[in-house]
């Protein structure tokens, strides 16, 4: 079965120099580990993480009963953004929200591998360089049999979409221009 993933698409309002009218910006996250170390354009991410079966309800017996567990899973998948922005980010969601907004469903998309990615964006601000992230471990280098830790994420930086879309896993792409439509702003 597929992996299930969500995650929250930050993005503030700035003003653009040139003209008067705010364009928007959003915040993206590298991956860490060795394999993503050279890896940049096409490799970015929105903070997000898979969902835990037991989040996803039981396991379905029929690929009918998988589509009704993952429409029913929607409400838990929102939990499950907000935990992984906090796991990859070190932010609370709530903390960096702007005053009076609420995360908005960009849907999901496909990625690789069959993975599901669903998304809400939520607009607010936080210092990208602050990002404290969780750790995992691997066996590096191969076959060497020693672990070795390394940061889910190992940077995060604010992007205007259109250089947010030359950075973005190419899967991604859509929660951009679904951003644009829903924030009523051009990039």
């Amino acid at each position: 079965m597929a992996a299930i993933s969500a995650g929250l698409l930050l993005y503030r309002r700035v003003s653009a120099p040139d003209a008067g009218e705010p364009r928007i910006e959003v915040l993206l996250v590298h991956p860490g580990g060795p394999y993503w170390a050279r890896k940049d354009a096409g490799a970015w991410s929105i903070p997000k993480g898979e969902a835990e079966p037991d989040e996803l309800g039981p396991e379905p017996v029929t690929a009918t009963a998988a589509k009704a567990r993952n429409r029913a899973a929607g409400v838990d998948l929102l939990a499950v953004a907000e935990r992984e922005f906090r796991e990859e980010t070190g932010f609370e969601p709530g903390d960096v929200a702007a005053p009076g907004a609420a995360p908005v469903s960009l849907g999901g998309v496909k990625q690789r591998a069959h993975k599901l990615v669903y998304a809400w964006a939520l607009e607010g601000d936080c210092d990208a360089g602050a990002i404290v992230s969780n750790t995992f471990a691997m066996e590096w280098p191969p076959r060497s049999g020693k672990q070795a830790e390394f940061t889910e994420v190992d940077r995060a930086a604010w992007f205007d979409l259109p250089a947010a879309r030359e950075a973005i896993v190419p899967a991604q792409r859509r929660f951009l221009d679904d951003l644009e439509v829903a924030a009523g702003l051009s990039g």
